[in-house]
């Protein structure tokens, strides 16, 4: 079912060779165990967990860079399928809760992805210093909150990439001040659509560039990005 899916749905942006879908076939394998233990993600449909979470997150895949940090990174998504299609490219993936940085942890042995470190840290206790060439973040806070969290860690030149639903515009509107502040500016937007089941999510990628350095207060500490935004 996973590769009809892949192949399905693909498109020249992500490599659905047949390895990639192998390893996304144990990826999945290892989320639906972990998943009646430590309820990891919400959908627990195989059909919608392909769709709306391993081709959600590939859409992304022609945004990657040499070096990438996945903010939140949740159950994976985006930055394990994203390692997965792009093994020549290196994943950081940071989670604040620890059974789910043990499970990131389980996937990327399972998977034997040699590009992939998982962290277990809040985006704050970050090092500064260290930057991407793509920073991305999926199904964490909004936008405005959201840049905090990532802006800083994008290189100059580099890119924020924000994976949002159908209140993609509202929220870039609503968070104008904040990306300019955090020295970013919004490239693009690319608009997609996942189909499950005959019904569509409308879905978007927010491509916001870090065109200047971002100021060195930030991120906040004591989870005022959540409790003050911007």
């Amino acid at each position: 079912i996973l590769e009809r899916a892949v192949l399905k749905e693909s498109s020249s942006s992500f490599n659905s060779a047949p390895e990639y879908v192998d390893k996304l076939g144990i990826f999945e394998s290892v989320l639906s165990e972990y998943n009646k233990k430590f309820n990891l993600t919400a959908i627990t449909d195989e059909r919608e967990i392909e769709i709306k979470h391993f081709i959600d997150s590939l859409h992304g895949s022609e945004f990657v860079a040499d070096t990438n940090l996945d903010i939140g990174s949740g159950a994976g998504f985006p930055g394990i399928p994203l390692a997965i299609v792009k093994p020549d490219k290196k994943f950081t993936l940071v989670d604040s809760l620890k059974k789910r940085v043990d499970f990131l942890s389980t996937v990327m042995e399972k998977c034997g992805l040699d590009n992939v470190r998982v962290f277990h840290k809040r985006a704050e206790e970050l090092d500064k210093k260290q930057k991407y060439g793509c920073v991305t973040a999926r199904a964490v806070a909004p936008l405005n909150i959201l840049c905090e969290y990532c802006l800083p860690f994008a290189e100059v030149g580099g890119i924020m990439l924000a994976y949002k639903g159908k209140k993609a515009d509202e929220e870039t509107e609503q968070a104008e001040k904040a990306i300019e502040l955090l020295g970013g500016k919004v490239e693009r937007k690319v608009y997609y659509k996942l189909g499950v089941f005959g019904e569509e999510s409308e879905r978007a990628l927010i491509i916001i560039r870090k065109v200047k350095e971002t100021p060195e207060k930030y991120p906040r500490g004591g989870n005022k990005p959540r409790l003050k935004p911007l």
